[in-house]
């Protein structure tokens, strides 16, 4: 890996003012769903220019909240600036960004006729049904790594965008994101790096095109809000902008808001989380009821060498999953009786969460491609690490 593609490090004061104006340090959340238009023409001009998906124009005025809100903008620039990306567009939910990148991908110039996607599986649920189910008018070809992509796009010229996700949901699967730029050659690919954060990875200084984030998780960080994402060239940011005033799906300003104030403790909650993930990890690996435990930070997770400070991503994260020897019935007691770990869907937050990923968040995906019956999805949290093996040790007796 050369220089110039390793992690530039998103430090604590990055994290804090980035997107702020130095002089007032708490972003003006403004809730105006419609604003005062100076002229006709002047206001004219700035309604182009939003639909153009370009930014409002200083004599004109935001014109409506669909087209700009200057909350929101705050949280796309810190975002943008941590990802080492010119822009970022945000939207309501993970899975409006994802759709939008979708409908950008195979709608904007150059793309007539090409409707087809490459894919590495795993891959969130989510993610997963819209393509599987062509919702938005795509085909996918499903493929099990970065050597395989170059085979697919050759069989269908048509491919308009590669999607990947690393870490992948639920196996915490890393890939090797160079592998996959080199592969994909002048096609765009997409990486959802919810998993990662900024603070682990930046997918753009590996060539991605687009960097996707359910701002939902970590970003937000107390499962109190929900949003998505994606960092990108200023040409995508416009056509995402265009297809965010055409479909609605906006991100709302206290949203925004709150998301922006969440980027400030980001390094300090992704980094205490991977302390406590790695003990976890290395307990559940030891523990004689688990046949095995999905996590970069165990011997053989990283097969391909990428953690590292001078690699594609700094430190393991905080997610993983693992395995019961008993199957399901062993993953569903202990997810029923864990006390301190919730269990519950999403991931991110504060507090260790808990899931089983084939009868919530993978339900509807393929059977050859469903997690197995037997592992459950661990999202390690900011509660003292022996408190979180004491009540997974509780659990453990159950069975």
């Amino acid at each position: 890996m050369s220089a110039d593609r390793n992690i530039a490090r998103v430090t604590a004061t990055a994290a804090v003012h980035a997107g702020r104006v130095p002089t007032k340090p708490t972003p003006t959340i403004d809730l105006a769903s419609t604003y005062h238009l100076p002229g006709v023409d002047a206001g004219g001009e700035s309604y182009a220019s939003l639909t153009a998906g370009g930014p409002p124009t200083a004599e004109g005025g935001l014109v409506y909240q669909r087209m700009w809100n200057p909350t929101t903008a705050g949280f796309e620039q810190a975002l943008a600036e941590l990802e080492g990306l010119p822009e970022a567009v945000a939207f309501a939910s993970g899975m409006a960004a994802i759709s939008a990148c979708l409908l950008a991908a195979t709608t904007g110039p150059g793309a007539a006729g090409k409707r087809h996607v490459v894919a590495i599986r795993p891959i969130y649920g989510g993610t997963d049904g819209l393509l599987s189910k062509g919702t938005l008018g795509t085909e996918v070809t499903w493929v099990d790594g970065p050597a395989d992509i170059a085979a697919a796009l050759a069989d269908r010229p048509d491919t308009a965008l590669v999607v990947v996700e690393t870490p992948a949901n639920p196996t915490a699967r890393l890939l090797d994101l160079d592998a996959v730029s080199a592969a994909c050659g002048d096609v765009p690919y997409l990486v959802d790096s919810t998993f990662a954060t900024p603070v682990l990875q930046q997918p753009a200084r590996h060539g991605a095109t687009l960097v996707v984030h359910s701002a939902t998780k970590y970003i937000g960080g107390h499962s109190d809000v929900l949003g998505g994402i994606v960092a990108t060239t200023p040409e995508w940011a416009a056509r995402l902008r265009d297809i965010r005033i055409q479909t609605g799906g906006l991100m709302h300003p206290l949203a925004g808001y709150l998301l922006h104030r969440g980027l400030q403790t980001l390094p300090l909650r992704v980094r205490r989380a991977c302390q406590s993930a790695q003990a976890l990890a290395e307990w559940l690996a030891s523990h004689p009821a688990v046949e095995r435990v999905h996590y970069p930070g165990l011997p053989g997770g990283d097969p391909d060498g990428l953690l590292g400070p001078d690699r594609q991503m700094l430190l393991p994260g905080a997610m993983m999953s693992f395995e019961m020897r008993g199957g399901y019935d062993a993953a569903a007691t202990v997810a029923e009786n864990v006390r301190l770990i919730l269990h519950a869907a999403s991931l991110g937050g504060a507090e260790t969460l808990i899931t089983h990923p084939a009868s919530l968040s993978h339900r509807h995906v393929a059977p050859e491609a469903r997690p197995d019956a037997g592992l459950l999805r661990f999202s390690v949290g900011l509660e003292d690490a022996a408190d979180l093996v004491a009540d997974l040790q509780a659990a453990f007796a159950k069975l």
